[in-house]
């Protein structure tokens, strides 16, 4: 184990030893309801116990949906926030805004998060460059899943760019297999826009287009070749793809009815719960011309102010808890993300998320490592949502033109670029 790793868990003893005398409760909002994450909460609520502190669930079924944030919203104003959320990506930002979030800078300069994180994750993480959330995961979006049988019956190979893409998909469709299985879903659509504009643009374009909202990018000739190379992709997905659920898609994939899948790395749960392995069932692959581009979705806690020094002890006893090597491993081993912070052994991971780490640590070297657009982790709500739309529309309209779809990505950067604010 590395000198780091040592120094993060003396950092989390510290806060052990002081639970002796501190022990409090942490107050979670949090939708991990279900499965393997649920497994993991129950395994962060053991290493809290270990250190003496208590967990009160403050549990959402079924997603963070808008109820889940007007509850917390209240509460907070109220006075009489949790101890954490499960909030992501620039929503931080605009909780930091409000005054209402924990300083952890004493936890993350004794297990030195600035040294385990990339900076564009680090950023997420800080309001006025202070750390008020703890990053829990990693999982890339970029991925493109093929059927290996299916993959064979085309006697091509694994496409890495777009060309080779659509000759794979036409072979595939001339003997019978759907050749892209989709979700009509709009996060599902703008999910898959995302790696298009990655793929014919590259990061620094996608940088410009859906991180700092440039009108020239979003109104350009590579925003029209990526509107225009979207839109073949419908032409390879099969008539009953509107309103299908992600994991359905997915499962068309692994029974080998449809070829191939654009979405983020939640869907390799689908292939291992079925007994499926990669490299020998399925292939994990950047969706083409991304392979040294990794866009990440990274779930998160905030923290908020508390009054209660044992509550504040077991608050900072959580943020430590969750930057541990060991619950790192367990909880992305449950959930198929990979550990957000470096170092942690990725020996028991299967093929796929060890790739996928590979890509992390190497993309935030050469800096085209980028934040999601579609999950939330580029703008907040409801500029993304803004774009979706958008794009969905484009997907499912035929008559509608790459000049009118960019006119309203513009339309929809407009609110944040006119307020000035960077995400």
């Amino acid at each position: 184990m590395g000198y780091r790793w040592r120094g993060m868990l003396a950092a989390t003893a510290l806060w052990a030893v002081a639970a002796c005398a501190w022990a409090g409760q942490v107050e979670v909002l949090h939708w991990w309801t279900s499965g393997g994450e649920s497994k993991s909460v129950e395994e962060l609520k053991r290493l809290l116990a270990s250190q003496g502190h208590t967990w009160r669930d403050f549990a959402v079924v079924g997603g963070g949906g808008d109820s889940a944030m007007s509850v917390l919203r209240a509460r907070v104003l109220a006075g009489n926030p949790p101890a954490a959320a499960q909030i992501k990506g620039p929503a931080i930002q605009e909780w930091g805004r409000l005054n209402v979030l924990a300083d952890l800078e004493e936890v993350a300069t004794l297990q030195k998060w600035d040294a385990q994180l990339p900076r564009v994750v680090a950023d997420v993480m800080k309001v006025n460059g202070r750390y008020v959330a703890v990053p829990v995961n990693v999982h890339r979006v970029n991925w493109l899943w093929i059927n290996r049988d299916a993959l064979l019956k085309t006697g091509l190979r694994v496409p890495n760019t777009w060309d080779e893409f659509f000759a794979v998909a036409e072979k595939m469709r001339q003997i019978g297999i759907v050749p892209v299985a989709h979700g009509g879903q709009s996060w599902q659509e703008f999910t898959t826009f995302e790696s298009v504009v990655l793929g014919v643009g590259g990061a620094e374009f996608y940088r410009r287009a859906f991180v700092d909202l440039e009108p020239g990018a979003l109104r350009s000739d590579t925003m029209s070749r990526s509107l225009q190379t979207f839109r073949r992709i419908k032409d390879y997905t099969d008539a009953r793809a509107p309103g299908r659920d992600w994991n359905v898609a997915t499962a068309m994939v692994i029974r080998g009815e449809a070829g191939m899948q654009f979405m983020g790395d939640w869907a390799k749960g689908e292939f291992l719960a079925a007994g499926k392995q990669p490299a020998k069932d399925f292939v994990c692959v950047s969706a083409p011309g991304t392979s040294r581009a990794y866009s990440f979705n990274v779930d998160s806690f905030a923290m908020f102010r508390l009054k209660d020094p044992a509550a504040i002890q077991a608050q900072k006893a959580l943020a430590a808890t969750i930057m541990r090597p060991e619950f790192q491993e367990s909880f992305n081993l449950n959930k198929g993300s990979i550990p957000v912070g470096a170092g942690v052994r990725m020996d028991r991971f299967d093929l796929c998320a060890q790739e996928s780490s590979a890509y992390f640590a190497a993309t935030a070297m050469i800096n085209t490592l980028v934040p999601s657009i579609a999950h939330l982790m580029a703008q907040p709500a409801g500029i993304e949502g803004a774009m979706r739309e958008a794009v969905a529309a484009y997907w499912n309209n035929e008559r509608m033109t790459t000049d009118e779809t960019m006119t309203r990505l513009v339309a929809a950067a407009k609110p944040r670029l006119a307020k000035g604010i960077k995400p």
